[in-house]
């Protein structure tokens, strides 16, 4: 039996790779598109799906068993309560959920008995830069992180810069970097402050989602880097976590916990 998947964003970039792989894999059943009023265009989409303006909506008319958000900070919390209230698996690849945040979706979704699976970032490569990123700050503890986006993004830093953050953090003991009398002359030039070690934003027309992540030591150095050239490197991903999150209970922070 196939899963049945709903596309929170559909009409976004994301949303709109999203419908495509659902649909062109025989395992998924794409029951419904959710969007903004302002993005709904006809009331289906292109392959005869539904289209509605309204997630609890959809989910009640359309009973599916996966809710993929790919919508926004700002609302992604409030679809993931609704979806696990309704029995509806969430996969999210939004982020900005703040720890406590995280923490109350875990609670509900362990209470309604079943999984959830918010990531950072879908792309496979980017999820093997922060594992080996964990394992070289092991050895090479003077790291700093620079990850790269688009202008559109709304949060900064990238919730992959944070995940990859606190990867690198149960790796090395808390240590400040750089000279102890440096100076900033100019507000947040040397980026923001993590654990001991800074964290640097960059968001610019042309990019879609970048990450390099440095290391320095006696007389070395090494550069760890994942570059997404463009968003259909998101979809192996999405398409994991859809499978995965139907044998989970609970909320799983980072696809690196359900990759074999």
């Amino acid at each position: 039996m196939s899963i049945r998947v709903v596309v929170a964003g559909s009409r976004g970039r994301m949303g709109q790779e999203a419908v495509k792989m659902v649909l062109a894999d025989p395992e998924l059943e794409l029951v419904a598109e959710v969007g903004s009023p302002k993005s709904r265009g006809e009331e289906k989409g292109p392959n005869g799906v539904p289209f509605l303006t309204s997630l609890e909506e959809a989910l009640i008319t359309t009973k599916p068993d996966v809710l993929v958000d790919l919508t926004t900070p700002q609302a992604v919390k409030g679809n993931m309560e609704l979806a696990i209230l309704h029995g509806v698996r969430p996969v999210v690849g939004t982020t900005g959920l703040s720890a406590e945040e995280i923490q109350e979706l875990d609670n509900l979704s362990q209470e309604k008995g079943i999984g959830a699976i918010i990531a950072p970032n879908f792309a496979i490569g980017a999820i093997l830069m922060m594992k080996f990123a964990k394992e070289a700050a092991r050895y090479m503890p003077h790291v700093e992180i620079i990850e790269l986006h688009h202008d559109k993004k709304l949060d900064a830093p990238s919730g992959t810069a944070i995940k990859t953050a606190e990867l690198i953090q149960q790796s090395r003991a808390e240590m400040k970097q750089g000279h102890p009398d440096e100076e900033e002359i100019l507000d947040g030039a040397r980026g923001a402050y993590y654990h001991g070690f800074r964290i640097h934003s960059v968001r610019l027309p042309g990019l879609v989602a970048h990450q390099e992540v440095l290391f320095g030591h006696v007389g070395q150095t090494l550069s760890i880097r994942h570059d997404s050239m463009n968003r259909e490197s998101f979809m192996p991903g999405v398409n994991l976590a859809i499978k995965k999150v139907m044998g989970l209970t609970g909320l799983v922070y980072g696809l690196e916990n359900v990759m074999d």
